[in-house]
C-alpha cells in the first residue's frame, strides 16, 4: 500500500504528460485519459482515508547536518482534503466532457486540468515547506492556463495575467515567511517545526515573539493571494472569464481553499499558541473580506460573478475561523462549502450552456420550469449556502459563529451580518434567474441539460444536504466535536434570524421585477478598488516606472553600453580592415615602416 500515495500524486502528471506529448490531436482520448485519472485518484483517496503511515521519504538535499527529504504527509487533514480535491475534480472532469464537447482546444483543456490536479495534490500531500512552495507555484501556472483557456478573448487573457501577477505578490511574502520560519525552527519539515521552535524560544525568549508574528503574517501573504483575501482579492471575480467548470474546480473548492489549508497546516505544525500571536490580525482580514465581498455580491448581475463574490465571502469566513483558533471549524466549512459551491458553479454552467452562453441574470427568468433538475439542484445548493437548518452549510457556519462568539464579539456580529447578506443576494439570484417568466429568447428556449451534466449536479446536491451529518462528515479534513448537531440556543436564533431577514428582503424586493430596484454604485463598482488599482498602481507602473526602465534599456544599456561597444568595435575593425586590403605593395610598405620603427625604438629611443 506504500505505493498508493505516490500513485495518487503522480497519476495526474502522467495523464498531463501523455496528453501533451502524444494526444494533442486526439481530443477524445485526451479527455478520456484525464477523466479516467481523476476518477482513479478519487478511488485511491478513499483507500487512503484515515491512513497515517506515510511512505518512506527520499533524500533530496543533504548539506552537512541539513537534510531535506522528498516526503509525503498522511494524516487526517491531508487524507480528508484529498477527498475534496479528487471528488470535486472527478465530477468537474465528467461535467466538462459535455460542457467542452465542441471546444476546439479540448485536448489542451484536459491537459491543463490534469496538471492542476497534480499541483493541488502536491500541496495537500507535501511533507515540507519547500515541496509546498513548488506545488504552490505549479497551481499558479495551471490556473493561469485554465483561466486563459480562451486566450483569443482579450478579457480572458487579461484575467489570466491578472491572476498570475496578483498571486506573485502574495507568493513573494509567502517565500519570505517560509525562510523566516526556517530561521526560527531550523527545518522546513512540518513534523519537526514544533520542536525546533521550542529550542529557539528557550535560547532567545526576548526576540521570538516579534519574529514569529512576522513569519506567520508573511506566510499568510501566500493565503491572501491564493485565497483571494483583501487587498489581493481582485483577481478572483475576473477569473470567471475561464470556462465554468474551471470556476467550479479552481475558484470554488480547491485552489482558493489551498490558502486556508496551508494556514491550518502551519497552525498544527507550530502549535495553536504560537500561531495565536498573529491570529487576531488574520481573523480581522478574513472578517473584513467576508463583509466587503458580500456587499459587492448584492449588486452584481453576472451569475458567475455573484458566485465569485460569494466565494470570497465564504473564504473570509474560513480565514477568520483559523485566525480565531477555530481551525477545525474553518476546515469543516471548507469541506461543506466545496460541495455546494461546486454545485452552484456547475449549475450556473448548465444555465449558461442552455441559455446560449448568456450570463446576465436579468436576461433569464422562468428557468425552474425549463430546467427542473438544474433548478432543483441549484435551489438545494442555495439552501446550503444560505444555511437553511439541516443543510451542511448550516452546521459548518454555526461552528464558525461559535468560534467568533467565544473570541471576538465584533467579528461575531460581522459574521452574522454577512449571513444576512448571503441570504439576500442568493435569494435575489434564484428569484430573478429561476422564477417568474423568461425575459429573453435564450431563456425562453432553454431546456434541460444531458446526464453528463445533471448527474454531477445531483451528486453534489446530495452532498450539499448531507455533508454536515456524521455518516458523511467523517470524510472531512477536520471534525469538530459537535459537528452535525442542532442546538436550539442563541446562535441558532441568530442564524435563523439572518436567514429569514435576508431571504425575506430578497424575495420581497425582486419577486416579479424585470430590473433591479436597487442601485448602489459603491457596491456595483466593487468599492472602486479595481479602478484605484488600475489608475493608481498599474497605470503608474506602466506610464512611469515602465517608461523609465524602457529609457534606460533603450538608450543607456542598448544605446550607450551595448550599442556603444559594438560601434567602437566596428570603428576599430574598419580601420584595421583598410590595412588588410590585399595589395602587395601596401604590405611591403608596412613591413618596411615596421622595420624602421623597430630600429628607431631599439637604437635611438631613450
Amino acid at each position: 500500500m506504500s505505493f498508493l500515495p505516490w500513485l495518487l500524486l503522480l497519476l495526474p502528471l502522467f495523464a498531463a504528460a501523455a496528453n501533451q506529448l502524444y494526444l494533442k490531436r486526439n481530443a477524445f482520448l485526451a479527455s478520456m485519459l484525464s477523466t479516467g485519472s481523476a476518477v482513479a485518484t478519487l478511488v485511491i483517496a478513499f483507500l487512503l482515508l484515515g491512513k497515517t503511515e506515510a511512505p518512506a521519504p527520499f533524500s533530496w538535499i543533504s548539506i552537512g547536518s541539513f537534510e531535506l527529504p522528498i516526503s509525503l504527509k498522511l494524516d487526517e487533514l491531508s487524507t480528508g482534503m484529498m477527498i475534496v480535491v479528487t471528488g470535486i475534480g472527478a465530477l468537474v472532469h465528467i461535467f466538462s466532457l459535455a460542457y467542452m464537447a465542441d471546444d476546439s482546444a479540448k485536448a489542451r483543456y484536459f491537459t491543463s486540468l490534469s496538471l492542476f490536479m497534480f499541483s493541488m495534490t502536491g500541496i495537500v500531500l507535501a511533507g515540507n515547506f519547500i515541496m509546498t512552495f513548488i506545488f504552490w507555484e505549479l497551481v499558479g501556472l495551471s490556473s493561469y492556463l485554465l483561466i486563459g483557456h480562451w486566450y483569443e478573448k482579450d478579457s480572458a487573457a487579461g484575467a489570466a495575467n491578472k491572476a498570475f501577477m496578483v498571486n506573485r505578490i502574495g507568493d513573494f511574502g509567502f517565500m519570505i515567511g517560509i525562510l523566516l520560519l526556517f530561521g526560527l525552527t531550523g527545518t522546513f519539515v512540518f513534523d519537526d517545526m514544533k520542536s525546533g521552535l521550542s529550542g529557539f524560544t528557550a535560547q532567545n525568549p526576548e526576540i521570538v515573539g516579534g519574529l514569529l508574528a512576522t513569519a506567520i503574517l508573511c506566510v499568510f501573504c501566500g493565503a491572501v493571494g491564493k485565497s483571494a483575501q483583501m487587498p489581493l482579492h481582485v483577481w478572483l471575480p475576473d477569473a470567471m472569464e475561464g470556462p465554468t467548470p474551471v470556476s467550479a474546480l479552481i475558484h470554488a473548492a480547491t485552489m482558493v481553499a489551498a490558502g486556508v489549508y496551508m494556514l491550518y497546516r502551519v497552525q498544527l505544525s507550530i502549535g495553536a499558541e504560537a500561531f495565536a500571536i498573529a491570529g487576531h490580525t488574520i481573523a480581522w482580514i478574513g472578517g473584513i473580506t467576508s463583509l466587503a465581498a458580500a456587499l459587492m455580491a448584492t449588486q452584481q448581475d453576472d451569475i458567475k460573478r455573484i458566485l465569485a463574490y460569494s466565494t470570497l465571502s465564504q473564504l473570509g469566513y474560513m480565514v477568520m475561523a483559523v485566525g480565531l483558533g477555530g481551525g477545525d471549524a474553518g476546515m469543516f466549512h471548507l469541506f461543506t462549502h466545496a460541495w455546494f459551491k461546486a454545485l452552484l458553479f456547475l449549475g450556473s454552467g448548465a444555465v449558461i450552456y442552455a441559455c446560449h452562453h448568456e450570463q446576465d441574470i436579468w436576461k433569464m427568468g422562468g428557468l425552474l420550469k425549463k430546467m427542473p433538475i438544474t433548478g432543483i439542484t441549484f435551489a438545494l445548493g442555495t439552501a446550503a449556502l444560505i444555511a437553511v437548518p439541516g443543510t451542511s452549510g448550516f452546521f459548518s457556519k454555526e461552528l464558525i459563529l461559535e468560534a467568533a462568539h467565544d473570541t471576538s464579539k465584533a467579528l461575531f456580529w460581522i459574521a452574522a451580518g454577512v449571513a444576512v447578506l448571503t441570504s439576500f443576494y442568493m435569494t435575489r439570484l434564484f428569484v430573478v434567474a429561476f422564477l417568474g417568466k423568461p425575459r429573453e429568447h435564450g431563456a425562453d428556449h432553454a431546456h434541460e441539460v444531458g446526464p453528463l451534466m445533471w448527474v454531477p449536479l445531483a451528486v453534489l446536491a446530495a452532498l450539499a444536504l448531507l455533508a454536515g451529518y456524521g455518516f458523511v462528515n467523517g470524510l472531512s479534513p477536520a471534525k469538530p466535536h459537535h459537528a452535525g448537531e442542532l442546538h436550539f440556543n442563541f446562535l441558532f436564533a441568530v442564524s435563523v434570524g439572518a436567514l429569514v431577514i435576508g431571504s425575506g428582503l430578497g424575495f420581497f424586493l425582486y419577486a416579479g421585477k424585470s430590473k433591479d430596484p436597487l442601485s448602489i454604485p459603491l457596491f456595483r463598482n466593487r468599492f472602486y478598488l479595481d479602478a484605484i488599482y488600475e489608475k493608481g498602481i498599474v497605470r503608474v507602473l506602466q506610464d512611469g516606472l515602465a517608461a523609465v526602465v524602457s529609457f534606460i534599456d533603450e538608450w543607456v544599456i542598448n544605446g550607450l553600453i551595448v550599442g556603444g561597444s559594438a560601434k567602437l568595435s566596428q570603428t576599430f575593425g574598419a580601420v584595421f580592415r583598410r590595412a588588410q586590403g590585399g595589395n602587395l605593395q601596401g604590405y611591403a610598405f608596412l613591413l618596411g615602416a615596421g622595420v624602421v620603427l623597430v630600429i628607431y625604438f631599439t637604437t635611438f629611443w631613450k
